[in-house]
């Protein structure tokens, strides 16, 4: 089975996973804040998502003298959550309503870079060249970081830890559960960075090196203003 398709294969999988997760949650009656996905809102996610997407994967592409349109699941995190904090600013809207969203972010880049490995070369997202013995060859002769992988193991990890957080009813975690992870994909995302071929934009720094610490920040204001959560344990308890 060729490389592209298998990226499809695994991009589908990644949704339904995502879904998956979803349902799961939906189903541990969590006390997740109180939020409304009417067509506005999943309209301005849509669009966020998918302009970042193609934005910055296409500019990172550019940046790194090539040509061609690409996609970037960062650029589409950061564009959804751009278009979201916009809409919610214009619709007077203070809750915040990422928190569902967590465990189903997680999974999905945890199962879509899989696929990205797959795709060998032609997907862009393969790591510089290594002596360690686990480089991958990904069709030029030339043992590479397999960066798709650490990227999936790292955000698989954290899909195990929220899991556990959740069942556990964890207040903290499920309130804040999406800044967590954005928080915790932004700090991975920009390690791996310095693994792969692509053009600087400022001294070693990539596009996505600063993509990721534009992220990270964003979460880290958010889990500072975040409101005090007790575990549900404790609220039963009390």
């Amino acid at each position: 089975m060729s490389g592209p398709l298998l990226h499809i294969l695994f991009d589908i999988a990644a949704w339904l996973a995502a879904a998956a997760a979803a349902w799961w949650l939906s189903g541990r009656r969590l006390a997740f804040p109180a939020q409304s996905f009417e067509m506005p809102y999943i309209a301005a996610l849509v669009f966020g998502a998918g302009l970042g997407a193609y934005l910055f994967g296409s500019a990172n592409l550019w940046l790194s003298g090539q040509s061609g349109v690409a996609r970037s699941v960062e650029g589409a995190l950061a564009g959804g959550i751009v278009a979201i904090e916009l809409y919610k600013w214009s619709a007077g809207i203070s809750v915040r309503t990422g928190a569902r969203f967590a465990l189903p972010l997680a999974l999905g880049i945890a199962i879509g870079r899989t696929g990205c490995y797959f795709a060998g070369l032609d997907d862009f997202t393969y790591g510089t060249p290594t002596a360690l013995p686990f480089g991958h060859d990904f069709g030029d002769g030339v043992l590479r970081h397999p960066v798709q992988l650490y990227e999936s193991a790292a955000m698989a990890l954290f899909a195990v830890l929220y899991v556990l957080a959740a069942l556990n009813r964890h207040g903290f975690m499920i309130t804040n559960g999406f800044y967590l992870v954005v928080l915790y994909y932004g700090a991975q995302r920009f390690l791996w960075e310095f693994l792969k071929p692509y053009g600087t934009l400022i001294g070693p720094f990539t596009l996505f090196h600063l993509l990721s610490l534009s992220i990270l920040l964003y979460a880290v204001f958010m889990l500072a203003t975040a409101p005090k959560a007790r575990s549900l344990h404790e609220r039963a308890a009390a």
